[in-house]
C-alpha cells in the first residue's frame, strides 16, 4: 500500500500541535510538527507510540513498512528523509525512544 493510503488508516492528528522524541535520559531528540511537510510523519510517530508505547526496533520496523515507497527513497537517498532515517538507526542500535505529545499553544 502507498504512504498516502497507509496515513488514512492512522489515528487522526487534528488535536496534535505535534510531539517530542526522548532518549532514555528524557533529553528531547528531536522534535515532529503538525506542518506541512511533517504531518505524515507525526501522524505515524503518533500511531507508533501509542501502538508499542515507544519507538522500539519492531516499532520502528512497522513505520518504514507505513513510509512505504518513501523508506526505499531514504534508503537510497541517506538523510533526505530524516524521520525514516531515525527508524533506521534505531533499528541498528536497538535504542528506544519516548513519545511526549504536545497539545495547544506551548
Amino acid at each position: 500500500m502507498a504512504f498516502a493510503d497507509n496515513l488514512k488508516q492512522l489515528p487522526p492528528i487534528s488535536h496534535l500541535q505535534g510531539l517530542d522524541l526522548l532518549d532514555d535520559s528524557g533529553a528531547v531528540v528531536a522534535a515532529i510538527d503538525n506542518k506541512p511537510g511533517q504531518a505524515g510523519s507525526l501522524a505515524v510517530y503518533n500511531f507508533l507510540g501509542q501502538h508499542f508505547g515507544a519507538i522500539t526496533s519492531l516499532a520502528a520496523q512497522t513505520g518504514l513498512d507505513l513510509y512505504a515507497e518513501h523508506t526505499e527513497d531514504a534508503r537510497a537517498n541517506p538523510g533526505k528523509h530524516p524521520n525514516i532515517d531515525r527508524l533506521f538507526a534505531l533499528i541498528d542500535s536497538g535504542a528506544r525512544l519516548r513519545v511526549r505529545h504536545r497539545f495547544g499553544a506551548d
